[in-house]
């Protein structure tokens, strides 16, 4: 399909795979841009795939990954000075705290208001980017950001530091470590096993004493801190300052990182590593073929399409075998 897509458009399409390929996984470079976008990729799919556990469904990892992003470029600014690693854990954790709070919200109104987590959640993420811009551009602008409306830059010592000889930020292994740290939890605790349960059947969830609302917002959580540990990430390690580089889709590829995934933690390693070779290809593509940016994410949608009418299709066979 996307082949067709693209010989419409009058380019030959074993040219835009190969570039593709060269693009996001053909040099060093290309692999350091590849892995640097999978770091996001990989904590909006566990933002995804954890509460999934529960039975949820929340595709608003975009909002909880900016306001993450917003609340980790200020909250060190009134400490100018201070010691390079406290302030660095303090960006960390200020993003997955905001964003635990944000996700943390559907997950309450799913459960005390009976609001669809996968709308509420979808709702929150247009707030969330509107409360961004407002901020951004208004009482948290730095007055020196003409052309881009930005907060005021943190300082450069507070930056995350590379991996030593891949030239990675350090959020890489944090988001690897996150992963198999969820897997081995949700495989091998009674956590993940009761967290199954509640997904399983709410009902039989209460019938063995578990106490469905907390672990449902519990999931939701825990879910949104990973997207905002994953805008937090991306202020501290790359942008330095919070602007709208910072809404680049990671939020909506990250579904499809985990439905890919089929929701498992680990499986989300590789396929994040995946999309992030084919977004790093755009710049490729662009120069090469004259191609807009815009042509990975009209792959990634097709994609998206075909897993879902594949599933489709699946549980309809599955029924019928069972009639």
């Amino acid at each position: 399909m996307f082949a067709a897509f693209v010989a419409f458009y009058g380019r030959n399409p074993l040219e835009v795979f190969g570039l593709m390929l060269q693009g996001g996984f053909g040099s060093s470079f290309a692999w350091q841009d590849t892995l640097s976008r999978a770091a996001p990729l990989i904590l909006v799919g566990l933002a995804v795939a954890i509460p999934a556990q529960a039975g949820l469904v929340i595709i608003g990892g975009e909002g909880a990954l900016v306001a993450g992003g917003l609340a980790a470029a200020i909250v060190t600014l009134p400490f100018t000075g201070s010691p390079a690693l406290p302030m660095q854990l303090a960006m960390l954790a200020a993003g997955a705290l905001i964003g635990a709070g944000w996700f943390g919200i559907a997950g309450a109104l799913r459960q005390f208001r009976g609001l669809n987590e996968t709308i509420s959640s979808l709702l929150l993420s247009y707030i969330a980017l509107a409360v961004f811009h407002h901020l951004t551009e208004g009482p948290l602008r730095d007055p020196a950001s003409l052309d881009k409306p930005s907060t005021h830059p943190i300082n450069t010592q507070y930056m995350l530091p590379v991996i030593p000889g891949i030239d990675v930020h350090i959020g890489l292994a944090i988001s690897v470590m996150l992963a198999v740290l969820a897997y081995a939890i949700l495989r091998y605790t009674h956590w993940g096993f009761a967290l199954r349960v509640v997904g399983g059947s709410s009902r039989v969830a209460k019938m063995v004493g578990l106490a469905v609302n907390r672990w449902v917002i519990g999931a939701t959580a825990i879910g949104g801190a990973m997207a905002g540990l994953a805008g937090a990430i991306e202020i501290a390690a790359v942008q330095g300052t919070a602007n709208t580089s910072l809404i680049v889709g990671y939020g909506n590829s990250g579904i499809l990182v985990a439905f890919l995934a089929r929701h498992h933690p680990l499986a989300i390693i590789p396929i994040a590593c995946l999309i992030g070779g084919m977004q790093a290809s755009g710049g490729l593509l662009q120069r090469r073929l004259e191609l807009p940016d815009a042509t990975i994410l009209v792959f990634q949608g097709l994609i998206f399409v075909c897993v879902l009418v594949g599933d489709a299709i699946a549980q309809k066979l599955n029924e019928s075998k069972r009639s």
